[in-house]
């Protein structure tokens, strides 16, 4: 009998995916995103909160995983470019990663009883094991998806079920989580999250991630310097790479100012922050679908711009919204546009990697995707340096409750529709400049 280590070091792919390979390798964007949405979400709130870590100490702690995950991502990115192993570039790094990365995510919300200067030392080590380990999975993961898929054609289907998964993913990481962790407390909240990430991982490990066989002459590591002269000297990469930046800006931006707008502008609820920003995610499923469609029809860059000027027009709709029901209606039209981009971007992104095997006889995915999550970090910055500059310049103050100054509401409109409408007419402008016209090379 063959063991284990044979059956994947002898899988190859040699045609285009079968339907099952195509919705597992899918599945792995669920359990990421979920990990991706939980952690972001809760993880300040639960140190802070729950565990009563100074507020300071946790925010030092995570800029520190912030700076780690974005130096990761280029370095991951480019090693699994050089990697030559019987079983392939990719597969060894997801493989190898995927239990420490599900175990990671776990220790961050049961750490043993200590001192605060004990749990901020848990947090650290732990939080770093998981940036670690999420960087090594899930970059080379995003590098398989450019390879198992060719044609813009097989992309466009492809990333279908991957992005719906995703979405899911980021639905239960946000509002399945505090249901989980009320019922069964922070451990309990763990343990389940945690099994189903590794259920699906490892389905879809098995199920959907196969490399195909790298031709000899291609199979050559790149030297070191020639990656970073080739990336950055890409026609293609550097408007693309600047386009996202500024995409993944207007998303974060208005991400941020959504329970603003809510309890400040609307005079709604808090509660109903879950709904406006629902709605934009719920929609982003079947237009996901929608936009496969047209790029099917159109080309890569064509399908790109399109989406981002409906996503750009949409969100000035939350300019003129007087009430919840309104911004929903707002909320759908953006969520047209967050799914052509949640599609668009990666199969974009794959096109501009075949152009550069065809110039440099190199497949170099991971420096690609590394690079790229190295830059699109910096959404995080500028997205606080918004939010900070709006608020303050506008008189808002915490302290004052629900009485805030009429000039808030102008303030938070602003932050929320004409400032990310800025960005994302700077995307649009960097997508227009994109080189490659046509469907496939």
């Amino acid at each position: 009998m063959t063991s284990l280590s044979e059956r994947v070091r002898d899988r190859r792919l040699d045609a285009a995916p079968t339907r099952a390979q195509t919705i597992a390798f899918g599945a792995s964007g669920f359990p990421t995103q979920l990990m991706a949405q939980t952690f972001s979400a809760f993880v300040v709130y639960f140190y802070v909160s729950h565990l009563a870590v100074p507020a300071g100490w946790v925010a030092v702690a995570m800029i520190a995983h912030g700076i780690l995950n974005a130096v990761l991502n280029p370095v991951v990115g480019t090693v699994s470019d050089r990697l030559r192993t019987p079983w392939g570039r990719r597969i060894p790094w997801i493989g190898l990663g995927i239990v420490p990365l599900v175990v990671a995510f776990a220790l961050v919300w049961v750490p043993p009883e200590l001192p605060v200067s004990g749990l901020i030392i848990w947090f650290l080590v732990v939080v770093a094991v998981y940036d670690v380990a999420f960087v090594v999975v899930v970059l080379n993961i995003s590098a398989l998806f450019p390879e198992i898929f060719r044609t813009t054609e097989e992309r466009a289907r492809g990333n279908v079920p991957r992005q719906i998964f995703a979405i899911l993913g980021m639905v239960l990481g946000t509002a399945g989580a505090p249901a989980l962790y009320s019922a069964l407390g922070w451990p309990g909240m763990a343990l389940v999250l945690g099994a189903v990430c590794l259920v699906l991982l490892v389905w879809s490990f098995f199920g959907g991630m196969i490399e195909r066989r790298v031709p000899e002459a291609a199979s050559e590591a790149m030297r070191w310097g020639d990656q970073l002269k080739y990336t950055f000297r890409n026609r293609a990469f550097v408007p693309y790479v600047l386009g996202s930046l500024f995409v993944q800006t207007s998303i974060a931006v208005i991400l941020a100012a959504v329970p603003f707008y809510v309890r400040y502008s609307l005079r709604a609820p808090e509660g109903e922050g879950s709904l406006l920003l629902g709605v934009i995610f719920v929609t982003a499923i079947p237009s996901i679908v929608l936009w496969s469609a047209v790029v099917r029809r159109t080309s890569p860059r064509t399908a790109l711009l399109w989406s981002v000027a409906v996503f750009g027009a949409a969100m000035l709709g939350y300019l003129v919204a007087a009430d919840v029901p309104g911004a929903v209606l707002v909320g759908v039209a953006v969520g047209v546009g967050v799914g052509g981009l949640l599609q668009l971007l990666e199969v974009v992104l794959a096109q501009i990697i075949d152009e550069d095997a065809a110039r440099t006889g190199h497949r170099r995915e991971g420096a690609y995707f590394g690079v790229n999550g190295f830059v699109v970090r910096g959404s995080v910055v500028l997205q606080a340096i918004v939010a900070a500059v709006v608020l303050t310049a506008s008189g808002f103050d915490a302290a004052l409750g629900d009485a805030q100054p009429e000039s808030v509401d102008g303030g938070i409109r602003l932050m929320l529709a004409v400032i990310p409408l800025g960005f994302t007419a700077l995307a649009w402008f960097c997508f227009w400049l994109y080189p490659i016209r046509s469907r496939d090379l």
